[in-house]
């Protein structure tokens, strides 16, 4: 009697240096049966076993539920009940976002022992839903809002992967590292004031603060009610539409999330920029101190982009004091609120910088933050103008390479503040990609600021530059590991 043979999996041999795949290339791989799910969760494990020891990535490692979930992700599309693309991909989350059963811990002695969620955030279920793999929690600035050189949390910092001397970018420091060393895919981070774009630039990844109410945050610790935002780090540009198609929608149980239709982020995305009009806010980056090395990476990636078919015009962006003004008094007033009675009734459970950070916002007066808010509605519409005028805005994200993590700034109010913040201000989509490195060997990049709700075609610049230069190919030389 001839029987059909059972189809399997090749349980290929790996190397646990090597990177995971994307997750365009994991996608296709399980798709067309050459990757198997549990070998790809044991691939990233073991890139965990081998280099988190020096990055101080996670906080919390699931590595038995992952491999569960993985096990049941390929018995599912073996019987042809996929989920979509992202099924049997490993991610992981920045340590705010809750998943039920396990911590929230938010990198803080305030939250340890006290908040075990009965139910996933938003985006947990999502990711969850599309089958995707779960591998722990992700370190962050204590509560997304403290400082790097904090030695009094109760788990260590994380660290860049190409210089683990220097800063990984703030405040999802443990998705930036864990996506830039190869670990995972895709981490989910926050940005208050560019805590997702800050780790993508100095971590040389990619990462997107989605338009304002783009993507809920029920379930995610909160900072700043007006300035938060939650958004995906990954290897590429591809990566970032691909987890963008799942995240994004609106959630009734957010206040701040909207009601706004979701496009399809993958149809246009290699339509190029031929016919594009692109502002570059050159004179943005002089005023805030940006240094003449990620000055030169942006003008050439603006050359990059004229070469390949855009408009390039010099847009005048308001001025950076006053984007400074607006975004500090609401995050320090907003934060303040959210943490007055833990930080009166227990103060020392905080993170020195963290406490020093927050109490500033004790001294912010009514009319203050009501000043504040009526200088963000007028930096909205001077921005929105300029929308009328181009289709994206490029800028940087950073003052240059990462700094060197013994020198960053801990006190409670920073001598030079992220000058990503003013896109927290007006809500518009930012992503930040490789766009050079610096002479120390540590990554640049450029920022794409879009419309409103217009992420496609911030996605769709990204990616044009993305795949005419070769910086995004480059990986972290783990001379250190």
């Amino acid at each position: 009697m001839n029987r059909r043979r059972r189809r399997t999996w090749p349980r290929a041999r790996f190397d646990e240096r090597a990177p995971v795949p994307s997750l365009a290339e994991a996608s296709a791989g399980i798709a067309d049966g050459t990757l198997s799910p549990v070998a790809l969760c044991e691939q990233a494990l073991a890139r965990i076993a081998a280099l988190e020891p020096a990055l101080n990535a996670f906080i919390l490692l699931t590595a038995d539920r992952a491999r569960a979930a993985a096990a049941t992700a390929e018995a599912e599309i073996k019987a042809g009940r996929s989920r979509g693309p992202l099924h049997g991909i490993p991610y992981a989350l920045k340590d705010i976002y809750d998943v039920a059963g396990l911590p929230t811990t938010a990198h803080s002695r305030v939250l340890i022992g006290r908040n075990t969620p009965v139910a996933d955030s938003d985006a947990a279920a999502r990711l969850e839903a599309a089958g995707m793999v779960l591998l722990g929690k992700l370190a962050t600035h204590e509560f997304a809002r403290g400082g790097v050189r904090d030695d009094d949390l109760p788990f260590p910092r994380a660290k860049n992967p190409w210089n683990p001397l220097h800063f990984a970018g703030g405040s999802s420091s443990g998705s930036g590292a864990g996506v830039s060393s190869g670990m995972m895919a895709l981490a989910m981070g926050s940005d208050t004031g560019g805590s997702i774009r800050l780790p993508a630039a100095f971590s040389g990844c990619v990462g997107l603060k989605p338009t304002y109410g783009r993507l809920s945050r029920r379930g995610v610790v909160p900072l700043s009610f007006g300035m938060d935002h939650t958004g995906p780090l990954t290897r590429t540009v591809e990566d970032c539409a691909l987890a963008m198609q799942v995240l994004a929608g609106h959630d009734p149980e957010d206040p701040g999330s909207a009601p706004v239709p979701v496009g399809d982020y993958m149809s246009g995305l290699r339509d190029g920029v031929a016919g594009l009009r692109l502002g570059y806010a050159r004179a943005y980056n002089i005023e805030a101190g940006v240094d003449a090395e990620a000055l030169a990476a942006n003008d050439a990636a603006v050359e990059v982009l004229a070469k390949l078919g855009a408009g390039i015009v010099e847009v005048a962006m308001p001025s950076l004091k006053r984007f400074e003004a607006a975004v500090w008094t609401i995050i320090h007033a907003e934060s303040f609120a959210i943490h007055q009675q833990d930080l009166r009734q227990r103060p020392e459970a905080y993170g020195r910088t963290t406490r020093e950070r927050i109490m500033l916002g004790a001294f912010v007066t009514g009319p203050q933050y009501v000043q504040a808010q009526r200088l963000r509605l007028s930096l909205m519409r001077e921005v929105d103008a300029l929308f009328g005028e181009v289709d994206a805005i490029l800028c940087a994200p950073a003052h240059g390479a990462a700094p060197l993590a013994a020198e960053s700034d801990d006190g409670p109010w920073r001598r030079a503040q992220p000058i990503t913040a003013a896109f927290n201000v007006t809500g518009h989509p930012a992503l930040c990609l490789p766009a050079g490195f610096a002479a120390n060997g540590l990554p640049l990049s450029l920022q794409i600021v879009g419309r409103n709700f217009d992420e496609a075609t911030v996605l769709r610049i990204g990616q044009a530059y993305e795949q005419a230069t070769e910086w995004h190919t480059r990986r972290p030389p783990e001379a250190w590991a």
